[in-house]
């Protein structure tokens, strides 16, 4: 232990020793006050036996020594009466024994009068003796009813009063003489005027006034006297508790002090560096107990599923290598602010002089279980999801795969600050997502949901589609920066999906003959087909307003009806394998007849297909090809046109002979379908641009 450690503990052993000190002082000081009340309370108790100053009785005055004025006047009463009856009644003759009795009771009478009035002088002769005392006792600063108790007073004697031991004369007279001789000089004294006085006897209300004027003098000055002892003690208590706080604050500050000195070369209360305890141990102290861990040191690895791993000191060569970093610590502490540190708790982070083989380091981090590919899991970043018709926040989630890099700087970081634990997840070893909850970008995408408020319901009679935010959260996506954008072609291949479901245009499908036979019809520019560009664009402006709509999409070619025919309910029909035409008006065939398709064997067989009535006309004259002369191929006037597949079309025939069977392969038409004059005027009056009709085999 170096000097500066010695000097610190002498300081705080004097400390110490001093506040124990005056403690033991404050005690003795209040032990003193204690005693000295109580001996002014016994003081006081004793005082009310006798009366002193302020109406209490004096030491040595009896009771019998004040005589009221009432028993006075009755007592001079009876000494005054026989001297009246001897002067102004003469005295009966014939009781002469009567009167003897009389004189004898008179004379008695006299007598004890006179030892009252002695009895009374030798009191004031005394009260006289208790003021000068209490005077010298005030003026001298002691306490005169205790003085006057307990110290012995000699016994004050008068000059003039016969001495016993010299045979003075001691007889009435004698005693009488004496007492009117003292009571002169009390007068003389108190300056009583003479006529209050008589020579022959002493007014005993006069004697009453003169001691009552002595007691109002005592009650003075003993409040004086009281109020005095009271501001002494006041003053002696007010310098104990002085005393004491002057005290406590000096061994305060010398504790202070000595702890400041102290916590110059040691650590402070409760410090920790790197997680091991070094409260008020010395750069020494703590050096040498890191020394004696490396021994058995090891790292342990706290991995996120609550596993954990170890690195053990002996397999990386691990040795202590004393540093002037711990030194350095101890130094930057301010000693005088060393009171924080017993709520602050300082734990410090730092490198200590420790040496390892890296190489071995770097091999034991690779032989890691959370070091395999295979256990690994990527985190997930914080994301907007669509749940129950909003997007919401789904959190990020951190997984298990390590960063190889950050996993070896901590480790060696760990182990250079000799620490006992490393956290993976704390120092961020695993790879950690990019976005997190509460990262602005994430936040910012919620701006997705103002894309959810469309609602597109398309009418595909007796069939409804709906784009509603369901739907749209499939289109609104963000990037991996959390760039939210808008995704068109998702919105394209709806619409696309909406085409391959409802078109019929040009696609082979089912239809119910007249006959009851299903065939299978293809071809022909009669059927549903959506607009797919018009409607894109019609379906993309409804979800950036907000709209909600209920509407058929945009149509390049429309149809009947939606379901298992498009072709609803009212049309024509052409049986071209048996050369029949029907018309069927609200699912009833109302016209039907043979007829004479286009001649298959010259190329000019009629097409199948869904079609439907362009026009009608009557009386056209329908003309083939033009010829390289300018001729037509052939012209041909018909009274009713009825076109539905360009060139086409329904037509009255009178040249044909016949119609049906398998005149269609010798005299068939260029395509056209040839009808008898009355059923081509029948059929004209029910067709009208439009109404679909089909031609199949």
């Amino acid at each position: 232990m170096g000097s500066s450690d010695r000097k610190a503990e002498e300081i705080i052993e004097e400390t110490m020793r001093a506040i124990f000190d005056d403690l033991d002082q404050s005690k003795s000081m209040n032990e003193m006050d204690s005693s000295n009340a109580s001996h002014k309370r016994y003081s006081s108790h004793k005082s009310t036996s006798g009366k002193g100053h302020s109406g209490k009785k004096r030491p040595g005055v009896e009771s019998s020594g004040r005589v009221s004025a009432q028993e006075g006047g009755r007592r001079r009463n009876r000494a005054s009466g026989p001297s009246r009856e001897r002067e102004g009644k003469p005295v009966s003759a014939s009781a002469p024994s009567r009167e003897k009795r009389r004189r004898e009771v008179s004379a008695s009478e006299a007598a004890q009068e006179k030892r009252q009035r002695q009895d009374s002088a030798r009191a004031a002769a005394q009260e006289e003796v208790y003021e000068e005392v209490s005077a010298q006792a005030v003026s001298s600063g002691e306490d005169p009813e205790t003085d006057f108790l307990y110290k012995k007073q000699p016994r004050k004697k008068e000059p003039n009063l016969p001495d016993l031991s010299s045979g003075g004369d001691v007889s009435r007279t004698g005693r009488r003489k004496d007492a009117e001789d003292t009571l002169d000089k009390r007068r003389e004294k108190k300056k009583y005027p003479e006529s209050q006085v008589s020579d022959d006897s002493v007014d005993i209300d006069d004697m009453d006034d003169f001691f009552d004027q002595g007691e109002d003098k005592k009650e003075k000055m003993g409040g004086k006297r009281s109020r005095k002892r009271k501001k002494d003690k006041s003053k002696k208590a007010q310098k104990a508790v002085l005393i004491t706080i002057g005290s406590v604050a000096g061994v305060l500050l010398v504790t202070y002090i000595g702890f400041a000195m102290y916590f110059n070369s040691h650590f402070m209360f409760f410090t920790e560096i790197n997680g091991t305890g070094c409260s008020m141990k010395s750069v020494e102290q703590v050096e040498e107990e890191m020394a004696k861990k490396v021994s058995d040191y090891k790292l342990t690895l706290k991995e996120s599923g609550g596993g954990s791993e170890t690195i053990a000191g002996s397999d990386i060569s691990l040795k202590y290598v004393p540093g002037d970093k711990l030194e350095q610590i101890a130094k930057e502490q301010n000693g005088f602010l060393w009171p924080k540190s017993l709520w602050e708790h300082p734990k410090i982070e730092t490198e200590i002089g420790v040496q390892y083989d890296e190489a071995a380091l770097s091999a034991a981090v690779a032989a890691l279980g959370c070091m395999n590919p295979e256990t690994q899991t990527p985190s997930v970043d914080a994301h907007p999801e669509f749940q129950e018709g909003q997007f919401v926040v789904a959190p990020e989630v951190i997984g298990t795969q390590i960063n190889a890099e950050v996993m070896n700087q901590k480790v060696a970081e760990a182990i250079s600050g000799f620490k006992p634990t490393l956290d993976l997840s704390e120092t961020g070893c695993y790879a950690l997502p990019r976005f997190v909850s509460d990262s602005p970008e994430v936040t910012a995408a919620a701006a997705m949901n103002g894309y959810l408020g469309a609602n597109v319901t398309y009418d595909f009679n007796p069939n409804t589609e709906v784009v509603d935010a369901s739907v749209i959260s499939q289109w609104v996506k963000v990037d991996g920066d959390m760039n939210v954008t808008f995704d068109e072609g998702a919105v394209r291949a709806y619409v696309q999906s909406l085409a391959d479901k409802y078109n019929t245009k040009g696609v082979p499908r089912p239809f119910t003959t007249a006959s009851g036979n299903v065939v299978t019809v293809e071809g022909g520019g009669f059927g549903w087909r959506i607009d797919q560009e018009a409607e894109y664009a019609a379906l993309l402006a409804n979800i950036q307003n907000g709209e909600t709509v209920t509407r058929e999409p945009n149509y390049s070619s429309r149809g009947i009806s939606h379901g298992g025919t498009d072709v609803g309910s009212t049309y024509a029909e052409v049986d071209l394998t048996n050369q029949r035409m029907y018309f069927i008006k609200d699912g009833q065939v109302v016209l039907q007849s043979d007829c004479v398709t286009g001649n298959p064997n010259k190329g000019h067989a009629t097409p199948q297909g869904y079609y439907s009535l362009a026009w009608k006309q009557k009386n056209r004259t329908l003309r083939g090809e033009k010829q390289p002369d300018g001729t037509y191929e052939y012209e041909t006037p018909v009274a009713f046109w009825m076109p539905f597949n360009g060139g086409i079309g329904f037509h009255d025939a009178t040249w044909q002979s016949s119609f049906g069977g398998r005149r269609y392969q010798t005299h068939g038409s260029h395509g056209c379908v040839n009808l008898p004059y009355s059923v081509a005027q029948q059929l004209y009056d029910l067709v009208y641009d439009g109404v679909p009709i089909i031609c199949h085999y």
